[in-house]
């Protein structure tokens, strides 16, 4: 009887997680957003690894803490889905990838823990082959209880293609994505972005 009892208690706690997160679109369109639901975890830790350690490319860790739409308050168990180009500045499909192959390999999720931090570590991304495109994370935010939508790009100060007109695009969603990075005796660069919920986002 007690077997039967967790095996209920489970069945509902499960349904519970499942109802926590909606796939409901918010903040005006959101090309592919979708896509941060094909593959993703049962189980999203605060940090996670994007890339295999033999990945061509510069080593990159990126952390933050997501905050409140007061700005001064963690929001703890917001889910941040991430893709990227590779070192050739390509979406480049993954051994077996079957899912969201249209974001590449190069992709995957963190959930804030209770101080709302969070960090990811992957390889900086090149700009779109031929073209002077800065390079850039691609983020949507997934919050319990209210839907996903997508926030501006990672960028980085020094990256010469993000040019004064390029910032000029910047609608600073969820707070300012250029970031500065600095590389460390190891050779990893090293950034931090702060996000705030529902800043700037249409009809949030």
């Amino acid at each position: 009887m007690k077997l039967l009892y967790v095996f209920f208690g489970l069945i509902i706690a499960l349904s519970n997680c499942a109802q926590t997160y909606t796939k409901k679109q918010i903040g005006g369109p959101c090309e592919d957003c979708q896509m941060m639901f094909e593959g993703m975890p049962a189980r999203i830790e605060a940090k996670t690894n994007l890339v295999a350690d033999t990945e061509p490319g510069e080593p990159l860790v990126i952390r933050g803490v997501i905050y409140k739409p007061d700005g001064k308050t963690p929001a703890p168990g917001v889910i941040l889905y991430v893709y990227q180009t590779d070192s050739k500045g390509l979406y480049s499909r993954g051994n077996n990838q079957t899912q969201a192959v249209r974001h590449g390999h190069i992709r995957g999720w963190v959930k804030t823990n209770a101080t709302g931090e969070y960090e990811f570590k992957t390889i900086r991304p090149a700009s779109y082959p031929n073209s002077n495109s800065p390079q850039h994370i691609h983020p949507i935010v997934c919050e319990p209880d209210k839907g996903y939508y997508w926030i501006d790009e990672y960028q980085f100060e020094d990256d010469p293609f993000l040019t004064v007109h390029e910032k000029s695009k910047v609608v600073n969603r969820g707070g300012s994505g250029i970031i500065s990075l600095t590389k460390n005796a190891a050779g990893v660069w090293h950034g931090r972005r702060d996000i705030i919920l529902g800043l700037n986002v249409r009809n949030y």
